[in-house]
């Protein structure tokens, strides 16, 4: 019987970010602030990106305007070693 390999599945990200000059999106899954992903305006101040991510549990934050930001949509967070919170995306 052939193995099932776990395929990516496309998980979008976004938050409101009225008048930012710029957003990214970074985490475990970026090697953080290594490989950012930029998002792109979606119009009325909203940031959006895909990123295809296969099954798992992904630690994240934005970075807007180079200030850290929590995901106001993400009720599941744990708590990092600068004495904040990352967010945490669950994926099935």
């Amino acid at each position: 019987m052939a193995k099932k390999t776990k395929t990516a599945c496309e998980q979008t990200f976004s938050i409101r970010a009225q008048g930012a000059a710029s957003v990214q999106l970074v985490g475990d899954f970026t090697h953080w602030q290594k490989s950012p992903i930029h998002l792109r305006q979606a119009g009325d101040g909203i940031w959006k990106a895909g990123v295809p991510l296969k099954p798992g549990t992904y630690h994240y934050r934005f970075l807007v305007d180079g200030q850290w930001q929590d995901d106001p949509e993400c009720t599941l967070r744990a708590a990092n070693p600068f004495g904040s919170e990352n967010m945490v995306r669950e994926v099935a």
